[in-house]
Order: C-alpha cells, then structure tokens, then sequence
C-alpha cells in the first residue's frame, strides 16, 4: 500500500470521525438548550437536530424573510394537492364557508373558535413573501391574514407551552415551535393577491410561515392545538412530513 494512499485513508477516517465527534457535541448542546426536534430519532437524528439546532441559534433574533414589492408578484401561483374529500369540508364549502370554525385548544388560558367572519374583523397584517415548495418550483404572492401571534395571545399560551399543531380537513397536518409561532410573519391567512383564498390554496384559511418551506404552511385548517409535547400525537414526529420523507424543520 502506498505511503499517500494510507495518508488519504488516514484523513478520511478522521474527517469521520471527527464529524462523528461533531455531531455528538452538537447533540449535547441541542438537548441542554431544548433545541431537540421532534424528528430527531433514526438515522438521520443528528442531522436534523444539528440542522435545527443551528437555525435556532443562528435566528435568536427571529430575522424577518424578505418582503417584495407588488410589482414582484408572480403571474402564476403553483398549486400543490388536491382539495379534502371530507363531507364536512365540502358541506362547508357549498355554503361559502359561512359555517366554518377554528378551534383553538390545548395549553391556553381561554379556549376559543372563530369564523371567517371573526377573523377578518380582526387586526390583520398582509405581507408580500416568496412560497418555496420542497418539489423545486415557487412563487411571489400577497397574502392576508391575522398573525399567529395576535391569536395565541388573545387565546392565552400558556409558560410550559413549547409547539402549535395544526389539523386540516385531510391527512395532512404539522407543527411549529413557539419561534415561528410568535414571529410577525406567521400567519393565518384567508387572502392571496387581494381575494379570498381559493379552494386550490387552501380555503377557507391557511397557515403560513414564511421562514419555512411551503409544506409547512397547511391548507384547509379546522383545529388548532396549543402543546408542551408532540410525542403523544399521531407518529409523534410533529408533523406527516417525516412519514412522507421531509424533516419537521424546513427552515430557509
């Protein structure tokens, strides 16, 4: 065997174990400052929560996403899934979603529900962001919306409260932590481009987090629930995400 050959062999053992080091390390430290996702079991554990981890830190300010101009706003608007199937969805919506509620439960002083009606009377922030779907397109659009935050605040979030779990009318469902939950951006929206959403996107309110990767902003809510834990709901991964083979996280 040549003297470069071991050599080479010799850095790239190192690089490994080092970088196995490294994640150990970073694994510690995620757990001592509760940066652990809920995702962070299997084989690629450590990675998502050094990936996490590091946004978290890196984001203790909470920046805020670019904001464009109305001239930026794209022509076309991608549409990802198809509408739910479920009765009470579509009952609701052949009446215009007047009927319509979201609840909000869980780890609040003062459990509520809102119609649409509710909602749009109350302060609302519109913002001009960019939606990146994980399958590689995107698009500009305005979105309306009352903020998250103006919600859980008005609800009552309770200290040990650490995650939001949203369930729309299908299978789908997901999570943020109280991070995303809280920041300005954060919304529940139930306006793009100045008109109401459209079923396509997501009627009649969706959640949309702009530091995240679109799938993280679920279409055709119906609950919200306010939690310390996401271990105890549903694959207890916080999201269908990781079933789906996505991380929890999808931070930009």
């Amino acid at each position: 065997m040549s003297s470069s050959l071991s050599r080479r062999r010799l850095l790239a053992g190192a690089s490994i174990a080092t970088g196995a080091v490294g994640l150990t390390v970073a694994a510690r430290l995620a757990r001592r400052y509760g940066l652990i996702p809920p995702d962070s079991g299997g084989i690629f554990g450590a990675t998502e929560t050094l990936t996490y981890a590091s946004q978290r830190i890196l984001m203790a300010r909470h920046p805020l996403a670019r904001e464009f101009d109305r001239s930026q706003i794209s022509r076309a608007t991608p549409i990802n899934g198809d509408p739910p199937e479920d009765e009470t969805y579509q009952r609701l919506q052949k009446d215009d979603f007047a009927n319509w509620k979201i609840s909000v439960e869980g780890l609040v002083a003062r459990p509520a529900s809102f119609t649409l009606a509710e909602l749009k009377r109350l302060p609302a922030r519109t913002q001009i962001t960019h939606l990146a779907c994980e399958e590689g397109w995107s698009f500009i659009a305005e979105w309306t919306g009352v903020p998250l935050s103006y919600i859980l605040n008005l609800t009552g979030v309770l200290p040990q409260a650490r995650y939001v779990a949203f369930f729309p009318f299908d299978i789908s469902w997901d999570s943020v932590d109280m991070g995303d939950a809280l920041h300005p951006q954060t919304l529940l929206a139930y306006a793009m481009n100045g008109q109401m959403l459209t079923v396509p996107h997501g009627a009649p309110l969706r959640l949309r987090v702009a530091r995240q990767l679109g799938y993280k902003s679920v279409k055709y809510l119906s609950r919200m629930l306010v939690t310390e834990t996401l271990k105890s709901i549903r694959n207890g991964l916080g999201s269908i995400s990781p079933d789906l083979g996505y991380s929890w996280y999808a931070g930009i």
